[in-house]
Protein backbone atom coordinates (compact mmCIF):
# COMPACT_ATOMS: atom_id res chain seq x y z
CA UNK A 1 0.00 0.00 0.00
CA UNK A 2 1.54 3.34 -1.08
CA UNK A 3 1.30 6.65 0.77
CA UNK A 4 -1.64 7.92 -1.31
CA UNK A 5 -3.62 4.79 -0.53
CA UNK A 6 -2.90 5.21 3.18
CA UNK A 7 -4.05 8.82 3.08
CA UNK A 8 -7.25 8.23 1.11
CA UNK A 9 -8.05 4.84 2.68
CA UNK A 10 -6.58 4.97 6.21
CA UNK A 11 -6.03 1.54 7.78
CA UNK A 12 -7.79 0.56 11.00
CA UNK A 13 -4.78 0.19 13.30
CA UNK A 14 -3.76 3.84 13.48
CA UNK A 15 -2.53 5.57 16.62
CA UNK A 16 -3.81 9.01 17.63
CA UNK A 17 -0.57 10.55 16.41
CA UNK A 18 -0.85 8.83 13.03
CA UNK A 19 -4.45 9.98 12.65
CA UNK A 20 -3.42 13.57 13.30
CA UNK A 21 -0.49 13.40 10.87
CA UNK A 22 -2.73 11.97 8.15
CA UNK A 23 -5.32 14.69 8.86
CA UNK A 24 -2.65 17.38 8.49
CA UNK A 25 -1.35 15.93 5.21
CA UNK A 26 -4.91 15.70 3.87
CA UNK A 27 -5.26 19.38 4.76
CA UNK A 28 -2.10 20.18 2.80
CA UNK A 29 -3.52 18.31 -0.20
CA UNK A 30 -6.86 20.09 0.19
CA UNK A 31 -5.21 23.51 0.29
CA UNK A 32 -2.88 22.74 -2.62
CA UNK A 33 -5.51 21.44 -5.04
CA UNK A 34 -8.11 23.66 -6.77
CA UNK A 35 -11.03 23.70 -4.35
CA UNK A 36 -14.07 25.91 -4.89
CA UNK A 37 -14.47 26.49 -1.14
CA UNK A 38 -10.99 27.95 -0.64
CA UNK A 39 -9.21 29.25 -3.74
CA UNK A 40 -11.72 31.90 -4.93
CA UNK A 41 -11.87 33.53 -1.49
CA UNK A 42 -8.13 33.43 -0.84
CA UNK A 43 -7.38 34.72 -4.34
CA UNK A 44 -9.81 37.64 -4.04
CA UNK A 45 -8.66 38.92 -0.66
CA UNK A 46 -4.97 38.22 -1.26
CA UNK A 47 -4.96 40.12 -4.56
CA UNK A 48 -6.87 42.93 -2.87
CA UNK A 49 -4.20 43.26 -0.17
CA UNK A 50 -1.48 43.48 -2.89
CA UNK A 51 1.44 42.50 -0.62
CA UNK A 52 3.06 39.29 0.54
CA UNK A 53 2.20 40.02 4.17
CA UNK A 54 -1.39 40.97 3.29
CA UNK A 55 -1.84 37.90 1.14
CA UNK A 56 -0.53 35.62 3.87
CA UNK A 57 -2.86 37.27 6.37
CA UNK A 58 -5.82 36.69 4.05
CA UNK A 59 -4.96 33.01 3.75
CA UNK A 60 -4.45 32.72 7.51
CA UNK A 61 -7.71 34.38 8.55
CA UNK A 62 -9.80 32.48 6.00
CA UNK A 63 -8.30 29.20 7.17
CA UNK A 64 -8.83 30.17 10.80
CA UNK A 65 -12.60 30.22 10.29
CA UNK A 66 -12.36 27.11 8.13
CA UNK A 67 -10.37 25.28 10.85
CA UNK A 68 -12.94 26.12 13.53
CA UNK A 69 -15.72 24.70 11.36
CA UNK A 70 -13.72 21.56 10.57
CA UNK A 71 -13.13 20.98 14.30
CA UNK A 72 -16.89 21.16 14.79
CA UNK A 73 -17.45 18.84 11.83
CA UNK A 74 -15.16 16.09 13.11
CA UNK A 75 -16.79 16.36 16.53
CA UNK A 76 -20.16 15.81 14.87
CA UNK A 77 -18.62 12.91 12.98
CA UNK A 78 -17.49 11.29 16.23
CA UNK A 79 -20.95 11.73 17.73
CA UNK A 80 -22.63 10.34 14.62
CA UNK A 81 -24.41 13.64 13.97
CA UNK A 82 -22.76 14.33 10.61
CA UNK A 83 -25.02 11.84 8.86
CA UNK A 84 -26.99 14.79 7.50
CA UNK A 85 -24.29 15.02 4.82
CA UNK A 86 -25.08 11.50 3.66
CA UNK A 87 -28.81 12.18 3.48
CA UNK A 88 -28.91 15.66 2.00
CA UNK A 89 -26.85 17.44 -0.61
CA UNK A 90 -25.84 20.72 1.03
CA UNK A 91 -23.61 21.92 -1.81
CA UNK A 92 -26.37 24.04 -3.34
CA UNK A 93 -27.33 25.94 -0.16
CA UNK A 94 -23.64 26.41 0.79
CA UNK A 95 -22.85 27.83 -2.66
CA UNK A 96 -25.78 30.24 -2.36
CA UNK A 97 -24.73 31.53 1.07
CA UNK A 98 -21.04 31.74 0.12
CA UNK A 99 -22.02 33.62 -3.03
CA UNK A 100 -24.14 36.14 -1.12
CA UNK A 101 -21.33 36.85 1.36
CA UNK A 102 -18.84 37.21 -1.51
CA UNK A 103 -21.11 39.66 -3.33
CA UNK A 104 -21.63 41.73 -0.17
CA UNK A 105 -17.86 41.96 0.35
CA UNK A 106 -17.33 42.88 -3.30
CA UNK A 107 -19.97 45.58 -3.12
CA UNK A 108 -18.35 46.99 0.02
CA UNK A 109 -14.98 47.27 -1.71
CA UNK A 110 -16.59 49.16 -4.58
CA UNK A 111 -18.13 51.70 -2.17
CA UNK A 112 -21.44 49.87 -1.78
CA UNK A 113 -22.29 50.23 -5.43
CA UNK A 114 -23.62 47.36 -7.46
CA UNK A 115 -21.49 46.82 -10.53
CA UNK A 116 -23.44 47.63 -13.66
CA UNK A 117 -22.98 46.06 -17.06
CA UNK A 118 -20.76 48.33 -19.21
CA UNK A 119 -23.65 49.39 -21.46
CA UNK A 120 -22.59 53.02 -21.11
CA UNK A 121 -19.18 52.22 -22.57
CA UNK A 122 -20.74 50.28 -25.46
CA UNK A 123 -22.97 53.27 -26.25
CA UNK A 124 -20.07 55.67 -25.89
CA UNK A 125 -21.62 57.56 -22.99
CA UNK A 126 -19.54 56.62 -19.98
CA UNK A 127 -20.75 58.65 -17.02
CA UNK A 128 -18.34 57.62 -14.26
CA UNK A 129 -15.30 59.68 -13.47
CA UNK A 130 -12.56 57.01 -13.16
CA UNK A 131 -10.32 59.26 -11.05
CA UNK A 132 -13.18 59.95 -8.62
CA UNK A 133 -14.05 56.26 -8.62
CA UNK A 134 -10.46 55.46 -7.70
CA UNK A 135 -10.74 57.47 -4.49
CA UNK A 136 -14.00 55.71 -3.60
CA UNK A 137 -12.52 52.21 -3.57
CA UNK A 138 -12.17 50.60 -0.16
CA UNK A 139 -9.65 48.02 0.97
CA UNK A 140 -11.01 44.47 1.12
CA UNK A 141 -12.56 43.82 4.58
CA UNK A 142 -9.88 41.31 5.56
CA UNK A 143 -11.68 40.15 8.74
CA UNK A 144 -14.57 38.99 6.57
CA UNK A 145 -12.36 36.12 5.47
CA UNK A 146 -13.02 34.45 8.83
CA UNK A 147 -16.76 34.51 8.09
CA UNK A 148 -16.08 33.14 4.61
CA UNK A 149 -14.04 30.34 6.15
CA UNK A 150 -16.75 29.40 8.63
CA UNK A 151 -19.38 29.25 5.90
CA UNK A 152 -17.21 27.54 3.29
CA UNK A 153 -16.33 24.88 5.87
CA UNK A 154 -19.85 23.51 5.55
CA UNK A 155 -19.02 22.46 2.01
CA UNK A 156 -18.37 18.74 1.86
CA UNK A 157 -16.04 16.75 -0.37
CA UNK A 158 -13.76 13.72 -0.42
CA UNK A 159 -11.28 15.11 2.10
CA UNK A 160 -14.05 16.08 4.53
CA UNK A 161 -15.55 12.59 4.21
CA UNK A 162 -12.25 10.97 5.28
CA UNK A 163 -11.66 13.10 8.37
CA UNK A 164 -15.35 13.08 9.39
CA UNK A 165 -16.47 9.50 8.78
CA UNK A 166 -13.18 7.58 8.86
CA UNK A 167 -10.69 9.31 11.16
CA UNK A 168 -12.82 11.19 13.72
CA UNK A 169 -14.79 8.11 14.91
CA UNK A 170 -11.47 6.39 15.77
CA UNK A 171 -10.53 8.99 18.37
CA UNK A 172 -10.73 7.71 21.98
CA UNK A 173 -13.26 10.27 23.24
CA UNK A 174 -15.26 13.33 22.26
CA UNK A 175 -12.53 15.50 23.79
CA UNK A 176 -10.15 14.31 21.07
CA UNK A 177 -12.76 14.46 18.30
CA UNK A 178 -12.02 18.05 17.17
CA UNK A 179 -8.31 17.30 16.67
CA UNK A 180 -8.51 15.70 13.19
CA UNK A 181 -10.50 18.74 12.05
CA UNK A 182 -7.99 21.11 13.64
CA UNK A 183 -5.03 19.36 12.00
CA UNK A 184 -6.83 19.25 8.67
CA UNK A 185 -7.55 22.98 8.99
CA UNK A 186 -3.93 23.73 9.88
CA UNK A 187 -2.77 21.82 6.81
CA UNK A 188 -5.18 23.79 4.65
CA UNK A 189 -4.05 26.99 6.38
CA UNK A 190 -0.40 26.28 5.56
CA UNK A 191 -1.11 26.01 1.85
CA UNK A 192 -3.56 28.94 1.82
CA UNK A 193 -0.95 31.20 3.42
CA UNK A 194 1.53 30.19 0.72
CA UNK A 195 -0.99 30.69 -2.08
CA UNK A 196 -2.17 33.93 -0.49
CA UNK A 197 1.37 35.29 -0.69
CA UNK A 198 1.71 34.14 -4.30
CA UNK A 199 -1.66 35.60 -5.33
CA UNK A 200 -0.86 38.92 -3.65
CA UNK A 201 2.42 39.20 -5.51
CA UNK A 202 0.58 39.04 -8.81
CA UNK A 203 -0.11 42.71 -8.16
CA UNK A 204 3.53 43.74 -8.24
CA UNK A 205 3.37 44.96 -11.82
CA UNK A 206 6.23 47.03 -13.20
CA UNK A 207 5.87 50.80 -13.57
CA UNK A 208 3.02 51.02 -11.06
CA UNK A 209 3.17 53.04 -7.87
CA UNK A 210 1.89 51.77 -4.53
CA UNK A 211 -1.37 53.66 -5.09
CA UNK A 212 -1.69 52.19 -8.57
CA UNK A 213 -1.19 48.67 -7.24
CA UNK A 214 -3.75 49.32 -4.52
CA UNK A 215 -6.29 50.40 -7.12
CA UNK A 216 -5.68 47.41 -9.39
CA UNK A 217 -5.75 45.01 -6.43
CA UNK A 218 -8.88 46.44 -4.83
CA UNK A 219 -10.76 46.74 -8.11
CA UNK A 220 -9.84 43.17 -9.06
CA UNK A 221 -10.86 41.87 -5.62
CA UNK A 222 -14.16 43.76 -5.75
CA UNK A 223 -15.05 42.45 -9.19
CA UNK A 224 -14.05 38.87 -8.44
CA UNK A 225 -15.96 38.80 -5.16
CA UNK A 226 -19.04 40.45 -6.63
CA UNK A 227 -19.32 38.61 -9.93
CA UNK A 228 -17.85 35.44 -8.43
CA UNK A 229 -20.43 35.64 -5.67
CA UNK A 230 -23.23 35.92 -8.20
CA UNK A 231 -21.80 32.92 -10.05
CA UNK A 232 -21.66 30.85 -6.86
CA UNK A 233 -25.23 31.75 -5.91
CA UNK A 234 -26.55 31.01 -9.40
CA UNK A 235 -24.84 27.61 -9.45
CA UNK A 236 -26.15 26.91 -5.94
CA UNK A 237 -29.72 27.71 -6.97
CA UNK A 238 -29.41 25.46 -10.02
CA UNK A 239 -28.15 22.60 -7.84
CA UNK A 240 -31.04 23.07 -5.41
CA UNK A 241 -33.53 22.98 -8.30
CA UNK A 242 -31.73 20.28 -10.29
CA UNK A 243 -29.62 18.16 -7.87
CA UNK A 244 -28.37 15.89 -10.65
CA UNK A 245 -26.15 18.76 -11.85
CA UNK A 246 -23.92 18.24 -8.83
CA UNK A 247 -23.30 14.63 -9.86
CA UNK A 248 -21.96 15.56 -13.29
CA UNK A 249 -18.25 14.83 -13.67
CA UNK A 250 -15.68 13.85 -16.27
CA UNK A 251 -12.91 11.68 -14.86
CA UNK A 252 -9.33 12.87 -15.36
CA UNK A 253 -7.76 9.58 -14.33
CA UNK A 254 -5.92 11.27 -11.44
CA UNK A 255 -6.49 9.63 -8.05
CA UNK A 256 -6.10 12.82 -5.99
CA UNK A 257 -9.39 14.47 -4.91
CA UNK A 258 -10.05 17.88 -6.53
CA UNK A 259 -7.92 16.73 -9.45
CA UNK A 260 -9.72 13.47 -10.15
CA UNK A 261 -12.56 14.97 -12.20
CA UNK A 262 -13.78 17.99 -14.07
CA UNK A 263 -16.99 18.74 -12.17
CA UNK A 264 -19.06 21.68 -10.96
CA UNK A 265 -16.58 22.57 -8.21
CA UNK A 266 -13.60 22.47 -10.56
CA UNK A 267 -15.41 24.63 -13.12
CA UNK A 268 -16.25 27.16 -10.40
CA UNK A 269 -12.57 27.48 -9.51
CA UNK A 270 -11.58 27.85 -13.16
CA UNK A 271 -14.32 30.39 -13.92
CA UNK A 272 -13.90 32.54 -10.78
CA UNK A 273 -10.11 32.44 -10.32
CA UNK A 274 -8.83 31.48 -13.76
CA UNK A 275 -11.18 33.48 -15.99
CA UNK A 276 -12.88 36.17 -13.91
CA UNK A 277 -9.75 36.83 -11.84
CA UNK A 278 -7.44 37.22 -14.82
CA UNK A 279 -9.93 39.27 -16.85
CA UNK A 280 -10.61 41.57 -13.87
CA UNK A 281 -6.90 42.07 -13.31
CA UNK A 282 -6.31 42.98 -16.95
CA UNK A 283 -9.29 45.35 -16.98
CA UNK A 284 -8.14 47.07 -13.79
CA UNK A 285 -4.58 47.40 -15.11
CA UNK A 286 -5.83 48.98 -18.34
CA UNK A 287 -8.02 51.38 -16.36
CA UNK A 288 -5.11 52.59 -14.23
CA UNK A 289 -2.90 53.05 -17.28
CA UNK A 290 -5.67 55.01 -19.02
CA UNK A 291 -6.04 57.22 -15.93
CA UNK A 292 -2.29 57.86 -15.87
CA UNK A 293 -2.31 58.84 -19.55
CA UNK A 294 -5.25 61.20 -18.98
CA UNK A 295 -3.50 62.83 -16.03
CA UNK A 296 -0.28 63.21 -18.01
CA UNK A 297 -2.21 64.72 -20.94
CA UNK A 298 -3.96 67.19 -18.64
CA UNK A 299 -0.62 68.19 -17.08
CA UNK A 300 0.94 68.86 -20.47
CA UNK A 301 -2.04 70.96 -21.54
CA UNK A 302 -1.81 72.99 -18.33
CA UNK A 303 1.88 73.71 -18.96
CA UNK A 304 1.12 74.86 -22.50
Amino acid sequence: MNLLDVLLNPPLNLTIGEILVISFILGLMHGATPDEHTWPITFSYAVGKYSTKGGMKAGFLFSLGFTAQRALLTTLGFLGLAEIYTRYNLDGPVYVVVGIVMAIAGSYILEGRYIHLPIDKILGSEHHDPIAERSELKDPPIKMTIVHGLIAGFGFGAYASIITFVLAPRMPSVLYAPLPGVMFGLGTMTMQIIFGALFANLMKVKKLTEDDIRYVGSKTAGRVLYYGGMTFSLVGILIVLFPSIDNWAISTGVAIPNLNAVDVGFLLVVSVVGILGVVSMIMSYREIMRMKRNVEGTSREAKI
